[in-house]
């Protein structure tokens, strides 16, 4: 069976391919449009779907449209109530149910071939569910957490996965929702909402929760396995941020208080749903998912053994997580999703063709990895260009820009490179055999950079780059059998300096999606100052 995911309604439109059970492509819009996110979560873009994804999925299986059995698409609008009842106050809100509708149609417009009758409307929060539940390589019986900004009707689902059954035990109405309460917090300090979250989380590291009394006053769990978040007045807390003025302490508290309260609350809902559960491993999803502090507080404190977070949580995830659903409803055995990279890769041929018509100087070393390791250890900044790119918003060596951990400048560095705020973290990646001596008090192997681990105190000294100011680091694992370029380019670095551990952050600039195709890299390298390029086998220099 052929079943083609489709995200759309909000942010993040993405499409994904399951076929026979085995997740073949997922590719989000943005990487295609080059529009971040690929659209604003406004109702006037609900209409837009991820058309070129979607060709590219089908592509890559070498199918067309008339080939899909099925179509899972990631909002059922039958779930939505009138936005009054929901607590939404926008006029136009409706348009995203009004735009839902009519998917099926503007999908078989722009697929020609598709029938429209095959489309099948799945709940939000099912397919996030799903995304987490069906795609963890375990058979055994799994919690599933989801918490986002919204869906139909909801912000939150807490279940449990046998087989390829959700059996659904909460659920949080709007207006309560952690997700929005976040995004609120984000535009109150400055930065962009349903975008710039991940900032807010960077900036808690540098204050105190001293506002946490009124938090846990207006933000709480419930004992039905939901919670309240009442309306705060973010400006009797600390003032509102214009987005070209600098943060201040009460900005940095406040952000540490609000990521505080919404640890806690999470743990409290981990607790509940293990009660009822008993489980061994939580599963989850949701934009809140992508938040990696939270996400080890679960993983050190929570009741369960093993925290499985989706990689791509956010609503990209659940273009997977629908067509997952929709081939587990069939009946379809579903097989384990393979890793992250699951978007376009180029042949070597087709790499060489266009380094030609670009006219670079390039050369293809006799060991990729060694020559690589060399440039890096003289300290240079190096965009790594190699396989099929990630799904999801993390950089997990295929669309990364690296540089030596051991000189603290490089970290500067880095985010002038990437036009980013100084406060930014960037992040490590290490091998895994490596990894306990170096990083503690999170899981390992941890392969997809969503938890933050401490940094053990006799490497903070020699790895200052990756040490964010609270002494922590997001790690990425590198597991030889399953990376092995990446893993001889850590060796052959490690050779040299004694370091197992590499600087890895996107490859890409500020507002900017991460590169994604041969044009994207080739445009980022000329238009910055990165020292080498490694593309497939050729690496281009900085003249």
């Amino acid at each position: 069976m052929r079943v083609l995911g489709i995200n759309a309604v909000f942010h993040d439109p993405a499409a994904a391919l399951v076929v026979d059970g085995r997740v073949v492509a997922a590719a989000e819009e943005e990487r295609f449009s080059r529009r971040k996110h690929g659209k604003r979560p406004v109702p006037f873009s609900a209409w837009e779907q991820p058309v070129e994804a979607a060709r590219w999925c089908l592509r890559q299986a070498g199918l067309t449209p008339g080939q899909v059995d099925l179509v899972g698409y990631s909002y059922d609008p039958s779930l939505v109530l009138p936005p009054e009842e929901m607590g939404i106050d926008d006029a136009w809100d409706h348009l995203r149910t009004t735009y839902a509708k009519e998917a099926p149609g503007f999908l078989a417009d722009a697929l020609p071939g598709l029938d429209r009758d095959k489309v099948r409307f799945v709940p939000h929060h099912v397919a996030h569910a799903a995304s987490g539940g069906l795609a963890v390589s375990t058979a055994e019986p799994r919690s599933v957490l989801v918490c986002d900004g919204r869906g139909e009707r909801a912000s939150h689902l807490a279940g449990r996965y046998d087989g390829g059954r959700l059996d659904v035990l909460a659920g949080q109405r709007l207006p309560h929702s952690l997700g929005l309460m976040y995004e609120a917090l984000t535009a109150h300090l400055g930065f962009l909402r349903s975008s710039d979250e991940y900032k807010v989380m960077a900036l808690a590291s540098y204050g105190k929760p001293r506002f946490l009394d009124q938090l846990r006053a207006a933000v709480r769990a419930t004992d039905d396995g939901g919670f309240v978040t009442e309306r705060i007045d973010w400006a009797e807390l600390a003032p509102r941020r214009r987005s070209d003025e600098d943060w201040t302490g009460a900005h940095a508290d406040l952000a540490a208080s609000v990521q505080r309260r919404l640890e806690e609350v999470l743990l409290d809902l981990a607790r509940w749903l293990h009660e009822r559960t008993g489980d061994r491993i939580l599963t989850m999803a949701g934009g809140t998912a992508l938040n990696c502090v939270a996400n080890t507080v679960l993983h050190r404190e929570g009741p369960f053994e093993e925290v499985w977070v989706q990689p791509a949580a956010g609503d990209a995830g659940t273009a997977l997580g629908a067509a997952l659903h929709v081939a587990a409803t069939e009946g379809e055995p579903l097989e384990p999703m393979p890793g992250a990279d699951l978007g376009r890769g180029f042949t070597d041929q087709e790499i060489e063709r266009a380094l030609r018509t670009a006219r670079l100087p390039y050369e293809r070393p006799a060991d990729l990895a060694e020559a690589v390791a060399e440039a890096l250890a003289d300290d240079g900044v190096v965009a790594w260009f190699q396989g099929r790119a990630e799904y999801g918003p993390r950089a997990l060596g295929h669309r990364s820009l690296l540089a030596h951990p051991g000189r603290k400048a490089n970290l500067e560095r880095l985010n002038d490179v990437k036009g980013r705020e100084q406060f930014r973290p960037v992040a490590p990646m290490v091998l895994l055999e490596r990894a306990p001596e170096i990083f503690a008090r999170g899981p390992i192997p941890s392969p997809y950079m969503l938890f933050v681990h401490d940094v053990a105190p006799q490497w903070q000294d020699r790895i200052p780059a990756v040490v964010h100011v609270d002494g922590t680091a997001r790690v990425q694992t590198v597991d030889p059998a399953g990376e092995p370029l990446v893993a001889s380019l850590l060796t052959a670095f490690e050779r040299r300096t004694g370091l197992p551990v590499l600087v890895n952050t996107s490859l890409n600039t500020a507002g900017r999606p991460m590169v994604d195709d041969i044009k994207d890299v080739l445009e980022c390298f000329g238009a910055t100052p990165i020292d080498l390029l490694a593309i497939g086998p050729f690496v281009v220099r900085r003249p």
